[in-house]
This record gives C-alpha cells, structure tokens and sequence, in this order.
C-alpha cells in the first residue's frame, strides 16, 4: 500500500492535488485547504489508498493525526472515504474530534451529505475511543520529568488500569511534596488492590 509521499507539488485544484515522486504524478484528493504550499514546492502527503472493484483513489493528509482519525471514520458504518474526507474539509480534524466528544450533532450535520443518525452513530461508535486517544496524547505530550504524580500516571496507564480508576488514585494519594514516584506508585497499586 501507499502510506506517505514525499515530492514536488505540480497541480491543484478543487478536489485535490497531483505530486511528482520520481517521474511519476499521483494524484491525491484531499481537505479543502490542507496544503498551502505552491506549486514547485516539495511537500509530504500521509496517505489511505482507497481500493474498490473499479477504482484505487489515494487520499492525502498533512498529518498523521487528521489521516487516523479518517481512517476511524470509515471503521464506522455508513461512512465512506467521500463523506470523511468531506467531514475534514468541513470541520477540520480537530473540528470533528471536538464535535464527536462534544456529541454535538449540529455541527456534524453541517458536513454535506452526514445526516443526523449517521452523525450520532458517529458519536456513540467513536466518542469513546477517541477520548481515550486524547488521553493517551495529553499524557504523552507532558513528560513526566520532576512531577512524580506524572510518572505515576505513565506507569498506571502501562500497567492496564482505566484513566477514571488512576486519576480516582492520583487523587487519593496527598500532597506529599517530597514523596517520590515509586513510593506514590506502591501507595496507588495499594489504593487500586483495595488494600489500606
């Protein structure tokens, strides 16, 4: 499969763009406006490859983040790659995350072609994975560093455990400043077993 290009923009246009990779154009539709670069420029395109019994159609993002959350949209029935990429041209990726957590109906159905039931399974199939995907990237955004309540929260999320039951045990374990993070680790997995 294609999973990314990298080469020279030569065209663009309403529904999409063309990029030179060694001699060769591939022609990527993509979201309104995710690409400002001009033509001549060399740019990276994360790509799905949509195959179908007449057709393979590539699909272009600028980042590996809005071309996942495309690909859980199509996880979900009655979404196909047209109306996904339609929703991030529309909303943006971050537009229809935040509306998928929201479970604000009325703004998925601004997207042509998303009806109101297709956007509420929208929310019940998707809104809880991705709120723990927003987790999971908060917590890799803030390294743990000097905060040991961090690294206590990096390693109760390794060990398997849901982020209501470690934020419920980050909260019960004090304000000891001086505590270090394996005392607060021991002090939690006490506090989860149900031990005193």
């Amino acid at each position: 499969m294609i999973a990314r290009l990298r080469g020279q923009l030569v065209a663009v246009d309403t529904a999409g763009l063309v990029v030179d990779v060694g001699g060769v154009g591939y022609r990527v539709l993509v979201p309104a406006g995710a690409f400002p670069q001009r033509i001549g420029d060399q740019i990276v395109v994360h790509t799905h490859l949509a195959v179908r019994e007449d057709a393979l159609t590539l699909f272009g993002f600028a980042d590996v983040a809005a071309l996942r959350l495309f690909e859980r949209l199509l996880a979900v029935n009655g979404i196909g790659p047209k109306l996904a990429l339609a929703a991030l041209a529309t909303l943006g990726a971050a537009g229809v995350r935040d509306a998928i957590l929201a479970e604000d109906t009325k703004a998925l159905v601004t997207v042509p072609g998303l009806g109101r039931k297709t956007a509420q399974r929208l929310i019940l199939e998707l809104g809880g994975n991705l709120v723990s995907e927003q987790h999971d990237a908060d917590a890799a955004v803030a390294p743990p560093g000097d905060d040991p309540r961090a690294e206590v929260r990096l390693a109760l999320s390794a060990l398997g455990y849901e982020p209501s039951e470690i934020t419920r045990a980050i909260g019960a374990l004090g304000d000891a400043e001086d505590a270090d993070a394996e005392a607060l680790l021991r002090q939690a997995l006490r506090m989860l077993a149900g031990s005193p």
